[in-house]
């Protein structure tokens, strides 16, 4: 096993100054059973639960703000538009942006990748070439894969070595005067490994690419410094960062998305329009068809005034000890295998159980309140690289105990006792 996730135990399950059970408060959800147990929720990275200011947030949108944004003039709609426009600043903050006009609302960090592929991928010809890695989940392998089926360009992949960590002498080998774009993961969505994404950045950028990063598993855990990475494109989704489904940031530098053309046409994204021609709205407009998601980007304006409280530092401390005794205690018990164990990691342990499907797993330790995700994670070549088909993947939030940790392996017990029966 790696030394990332060796340590004193007893020492870990002290070490953190976070006050969780306080935070455990503000997560209403938290208090729900599942199949009569207390609820553990450890599908972090799939999704995380939201506090009570989300909720709040949501509910008062739809009673006391709801409008459509922008063109109108009465005074709910300029309520509404001042709320989301609002927000965008906030993320220019807290992603220490240069500009709101480098801060395009999205769906989610599939749509912003798509976003990207499409629109500043429209320049690639045939024989240009992207590179990603091993580890990418399959939002950013897809629309890559596309864009070098329409374009000609060329899809080369950088391996990791059996421990789930990017093998950087070979991406580097990787970068030629032909690469355009190199996308990545911030943080492996299904081990948990933490790229070398400065070095990643300043090795592209000495070839003349672009750098993508993918910050769907860190942008709930850490804040982003966007200016200070270097990268030229950053994708994330509000659902993952404690708040609601259907809102997504990309932030592009100003630079580059002056340039690129828009990827759907519509509403808003139009300075006017004859039969004969369309001339485009200027940033962030640009790339902001349609009505938006309203009410989720009121949750995520909520959800960034929430994270913006937080001591990261004693967060990390406590996610960390999270990772380090369920990875130990995993690692104890016979026919379990850990699956990733880089030695820089987030909070996820993917494991499988020896003689037993992943899926079954999954659905023991449910009947024990304790909810894992449990498949391929959308990264089916990765998992072919380590040479299995599905692991159960444990993730952890700001919310989450030891004492669940506990729950997680009494439940792992019981799913050895019912398939060794």
């Amino acid at each position: 096993m790696s030394t990332m996730v060796r340590g004193a135990r007893s020492e870990e399950r002290g070490a953190s100054t976070w006050d969780v059970e306080r935070v455990r408060k503000d997560f209403p959800i938290l208090t729900t059973k599942a199949h009569e147990k207390p609820l553990v929720y450890l599908d972090n990275a799939a999704t995380s639960q939201k506090p009570w200011p989300v909720i709040k947030a949501l509910h008062d949108f739809y009673e006391t703000s709801n409008a459509n944004v922008h063109r109108g003039v009465h005074w709910l709609s300029e309520k509404a538009t001042a709320l989301y426009e609002g927000t965008r600043e906030k993320v220019r903050a807290y992603f220490n942006a240069n500009s709101t006009k480098e801060i395009i609302y999205t769906h989610g960090t599939t749509e912003g990748i798509n976003l990207v592929a499409n629109s500043y991928g429209a320049s690639l010809v045939a024989g240009d070439e992207i590179i990603i890695s091993e580890l990418e989940h399959h939002s950013n392998i897809v629309p890559w894969q596309m864009l070098c089926e329409r374009t000609g360009a060329r899809l080369r992949v950088a391996p990791i070595d059996d421990d789930g960590q990017l093998l950087f002498d070979a991406f580097e080998q990787l970068l030629t005067d032909r690469t355009r774009i190199v996308a990545m993961a911030h943080v492996s969505n299904s081990l948990g490994s933490v790229l070398p994404v400065r070095e990643v950045i300043q090795k592209a950028h000495a070839a003349g690419a672009v750098v993508m990063l993918d910050g769907a598993q860190r942008a709930p855990h850490h804040r982003i410094d966007v200016q200070a990475l270097g990268c030229d494109f950053y994708v994330c989704s509000g659902h993952k960062m404690y708040g609601p489904t259907g809102a997504g940031i990309l932030y592009g530098r100003q630079e580059l998305l002056d340039r690129m053309p828009p990827w759907m046409g519509g509403g808003d994204m139009i300075e006017s329009v004859s039969f004969e021609r369309t001339t485009y709205a200027g940033l962030p407009a640009r790339f902001e068809a349609g009505t938006p998601d309203i009410a989720a980007v009121a949750g995520l304006s909520a959800a960034l005034d929430y994270m913006s409280c937080l001591d990261f530092d004693a967060l990390n401390a406590h996610e960390h000890s999270l990772m380090v005794e369920a990875s130990e205690r995993l690692a104890e018990i016979p026919g379990v295998r850990l699956i990733g164990t880089a030695k820089e990691k987030a909070a996820v342990v993917s494991f499988v159980v020896e003689g037993v499907h992943a899926h079954d797993v999954a659905s023991v330790l449910d009947f024990n309140g304790v909810a894992v995700r449990a498949g391929h994670h959308c990264t089916q070549p990765l998992m072919r690289r380590m040479g299995v088909t599905a692991t159960a993947r444990a993730s952890f939030a700001m919310y989450n105990t030891h004492q669940e940790v506990d729950a997680l392996i009494a439940g792992l017990h019981d799913v050895k006792r019912v398939f060794s029966s």
